[in-house]
């Protein structure tokens, strides 16, 4: 019997992953972050989690019903963003501002522009740029990492109510923990001139958002999403590698001013933002050279924005740049045809 050899045309199907699998094993990625967080915080980090993940599963379902699309919460995309939303912002955030940060980042980051996969943005980062906007001094405002009472009482500001001024966290979080600063290690060392330790970062003693501090454990579940091949590694290297580079050419130069590599790469939400943000399918360009180029970017807006912006931190506004740039750089990055001949011999 002669063999048959059936032939297509491209895409060709190499792994039978399907999005609900990929968003899935992402979930799980994130949760020792989700878990490490809470150990950090304590009651309020695990109320804004789950406040802000269950706004942004209520919204998409919201959004289904209002535009007669079926249920995609089963897709884990939603439940994504809320992890990833939680995770940027302050432990003792007030709820009702989680509530709304869940909901602009479905309505304005997802929803406006027909769901999964068609978005430009990384819903996540859209929302907490809104309530960046909205809520500047509760997204500023920090409680400290193992406070003794952390399983016992929630922060003040937690259940702060609508149109109502969030009590001064202050006096409660300096009786929690003395020496408290109240200042990330990005604002000491732009203001203060201060620098945190390395060993501060590894232990998680730091003032950040709920899952910016544990800079190993992040690496470790971006590698697990590696090597079972549902992130592009090339991105999370693109960015740190920059970053790295751009800090130290600084440094160079100023080294009473500019901050050392390692310090940039530890502090903030640069880990957070360069494996489980940038790296989203949606809004991040596909071609070989041009993972490269959009990593490189962002690592280098971000070091550019701490260094000579009016915000401490700058990984936020650099993934939105690079995720609106993607297009564009899938566009002038495409690689040669096969077969094509460009020129005169064409």
């Amino acid at each position: 019997m002669t063999p048959r050899i059936e032939l297509r045309t491209s895409p060709h199907v190499v792994k039978g992953a399907s999005v609900e699998t990929i968003m899935f094993n992402v979930v799980l990625a994130l949760l020792p972050i989700a878990a490490f967080s809470v150990w950090q915080y304590g009651l309020s980090a695990l109320a804004s989690l789950i406040t802000v993940v269950l706004a942004c599963i209520g919204s998409e379902r919201l959004f289904n019903k209002l535009s007669g699309q079926h249920n995609t919460l089963s897709d884990w995309s939603a439940t994504i963003t809320g992890l990833l939303l939680a995770l940027s912002l302050p432990p003792a955030f007030p709820l009702w501002m989680g509530v709304v940060a869940g909901f602009a980042a479905i309505a304005l980051g997802k929803a406006l522009f027909g769901g999964i996969g068609f978005n430009v943005m990384n819903p996540a980062l859209v929302g907490r740029a809104f309530v960046q906007a909205a809520f500047p001094v509760a997204i500023t405002t920090w409680i400290p990492a193992f406070s003794p009472q952390r399983f016992s009482e929630f922060a003040p500001t937690t259940f702060t109510t609508p149109l109502m001024q969030p009590p001064d966290i202050s006096v409660w979080a300096k009786q929690a923990l003395d020496g408290f600063t109240g200042a990330t290690p990005l604002a000491r060392w732009k203001f203060e001139n201060v620098l945190a330790t390395p060993m501060d970062f590894i232990s998680g003693s730091v003032t950040a958002s709920a899952g910016e501090t544990s800079a190993i454990l992040i690496l470790l579940c971006g590698a697990y999403l590696a090597v079972r091949k549902f992130m592009d590694w090339r991105i999370p290297v693109a960015i740190l590698g920059s970053a790295a580079l751009t800090a130290q050419v600084f440094q160079m130069i100023d080294p009473a001013r500019y901050p050392d590599p390692l310090f940039v790469l530890l502090s903030g939400g640069i880990m957070l933002g360069a494996v489980f943000m940038a790296s989203d399918m949606a809004t991040s360009p596909v071609t070989p050279k041009g993972v490269w180029i959009y990593g490189a970017l962002i690592g280098v807006l971000t070091v550019m924005i701490r260094y000579f912006g009016g915000l401490t931190e700058g990984v936020m506004y650099a993934i939105l740049i690079g995720n609106a740039l993607a297009p564009l750089i899938d566009q002038v990055t495409q690689p040669k045809v096969f077969g094509q001949v460009k020129g005169k011999k064409a």
